[in-house]
């Protein structure tokens, strides 16, 4: 077996140029987070130019922010998980390290058993209190339904692919996703197009596809002769290493349920104005989503990198990877914002053809996408922190500066003035909000005050 030292090393982490560094891990975790949305995307595309913008609206719309709503929960909670394996890794702690490990699939197993049959149970409640059109109502529980069955493969993936990526492994992640991908599109055409099952069918290839990602890591993790393997006969929750994975992972769990819970208001708000809009949406939707994967790959990035260089003590190193983050996610985000302008048009032909539909998505871009410099400061300051351990607050700001004060807005501007344009202003203006916040807390307020070059986590 390895020596933890080498392991650590050879990853590079707390090594070498920072940005080189940061960057060895960002494109694999982005080219992961792309092949990861390509699911649903895959989907969407499919029953829009086969079935029909109702299916459009089902499948890429109100099922994706309930979806996100309960998944995204756990999803956050195995981001906990990876922060303490991170520290421990770094510190050189084999024997928390593995029990880390199998707390963390302990916890991933029982939330999937937990959201398949929250997501059998209230699909078509959850989906008719957001207000959605009579047109879509079978489509989008149908689509929530299927999906929930495979849950628990989604989770066991992510899980495990977070607890890859915090020894630093974000390649075998990337290899996967793109294994499951490509056979959740083959599945896609022969379910939809050769089969015709519709949404049944999108809902199904995608279930699949997810156990076939689950299967790989899995294996690697079993497989693996480093002090992460996975073994059966030690699947088991350590109590204390329990405590910590939710002291760091509920806050950023509840903070993904806050940002869906506001999304579903204005999914709810959109509704209202017709099916169109909602495909709109939808369409810019999957475009948008190329900025979140971005941010979302340079967030796992940072938080890693915080992680280790904590547990190794190395706190000059992991304050310069702050500053490091926040350029490259400037530059990153200018660049993005200038591509979805200039061929936005062409994107949004991959998924319908309706010229009302592409008129309004485009109208959307031109909108909000200027807009997205405004959360930078959003992304990689809690990320730095969430590293560190330092978890609940961020948590706090994000869900007062951004999801309740979109609520707020929703139930407000919105009333008085109802108008899609006056709705989804909320995004831009909550981001401000949270970035001022941050910057306040993160140079007068948070942990990063306190720590030494002697900090790291106790031996």
């Amino acid at each position: 077996m390895k020596k933890q030292s080498e392991a650590v090393q050879y990853n590079g982490i707390t090594e070498g140029v920072i940005w080189q560094q940061i960057l060895i891990f960002f494109f694999p975790i982005l080219f992961g987070t792309f092949f990861q949305q390509l699911y649903n995307t895959a989907d969407a595309m499919i029953v829009g130019k086969f079935v029909g913008k109702e299916a459009l609206s089902a499948v890429g719309g109100t099922t994706g922010t309930l979806i996100n709503l309960l998944v995204g929960f756990f999803v956050g909670m195995s981001s906990g998980a990876a922060v303490i394996v991170s520290q421990y890794y770094g510190a050189g702690q084999e024997e928390q390290v593995k029990k880390s490990v199998h707390t963390s699939f302990c916890l991933a197993i029982l939330g999937g058993v937990v959201l398949m049959l929250i997501g059998e149970a209230f699909a078509p409640y959850a989906i008719s209190a957001m207000g959605a059109p009579a047109e879509i109502m079978d489509y989008s529980v149908m689509y929530m339904r299927i999906y929930f069955l495979g849950v628990i493969g989604n989770l066991v993936y992510n899980m495990g692919a977070a607890i890859l990526r915090a020894v630093g492994d974000s390649r075998r992640p990337l290899y996967f996703l793109i294994a499951s991908c490509l056979t959740n599109i083959a599945l896609d055409l022969l379910f939809v197009v050769g089969l015709r099952l519709e949404v049944a069918g999108a809902a199904l290839a995608t279930i699949l596809s997810q156990l076939l990602s689950a299967t790989l890591v899995m294996v690697t993790l079993i497989r693996s002769r480093d002090t992460y393997r996975f073994e059966f006969k030690a699947l088991r929750m350590d109590r204390p290493i329990l405590r910590r994975v939710i002291r760091i992972g509920l806050p950023t769990g509840l903070q993904s349920m806050m940002y869906s819970i506001s999304n579903i208001l204005i999914q709810a708000n959109i509704n209202s104005f017709g099916t169109n809009t909602i495909a709109s949406w939808a369409v810019f939707g999957k475009m948008d989503g190329l900025f979140w994967m971005a941010m979302d790959a340079m967030g796992i990035s940072i938080t890693t990198f915080a992680g280790q260089n904590f547990g190794a003590g190395k706190i000059d190193r992991l304050k310069k990877g702050t500053y490091v983050g926040l350029l490259m996610s400037t530059i990153i985000t200018v660049g993005l914002a200038a591509l979805m302008i200039a061929f936005g048009p062409v994107l949004n032909r991959l998924f319908t053809n309706d010229p009302a539909v592409l008129e309004e998505s485009m109208s959307i871009i031109r909108f909000l996408v200027p807009f997205w410099l405004c959360y930078v400061c959003v992304n990689v300051y809690p990320s730095t922190l969430r590293g560190i351990g330092d978890a609940f607050i961020p948590m706090l700001i994000i869900c007062v500066g951004t999801c309740v004060f979109r609520v707020i807005w929703v139930m407000t501007a919105s009333v008085i003035r109802p108008d899609l344009y006056v709705t989804i202003s909320s995004y831009p203006l909550s981001w401000s909000i949270t970035s001022i916040a941050f910057l306040i807390y993160y140079y007068g307020f948070s942990a990063m005050r306190n720590l030494n070059k002697r900090a790291g986590i106790k031996r």
